[in-house]
């Protein structure tokens, strides 16, 4: 094998370690506290929460958004407040 051949191998070895290797806590601050998306739609079955997809006008999503943002809340708590208010509830 020549000289090249052999530097392009290892390369690949470190690349594959690299990918393979867990993110250090010292890079990935905070991030062990977010949940999975298994471990999250757990807890929003517990809340009783369930997955409701609508499709949505962009101009009327974009003042949801924007709306949420002023209020710095969730889009979901949002459109829950939103929902209910309109239906007449209190939640």
């Amino acid at each position: 094998m020549k000289k090249t051949e052999l530097e392009k191998l290892a390369a690949v070895k470190v690349m594959t370690r690299l990918r393979t290797s867990a993110v250090p806590e010292r890079y990935a601050q905070g991030s062990a506290s977010v949940p999975d998306r298994r471990e999250q739609r757990r807890l929003d079955r517990e809340r009783g929460l369930v997955p409701f997809a609508v499709k949505l006008d962009s101009g009327l999503a974009r003042r949801l958004r924007a709306l949420a943002g002023e209020r710095s809340i969730g889009l979901n708590e949002l459109v829950d407040e939103l929902l209910r208010k309109g239906l007449g509830e209190t939640g």
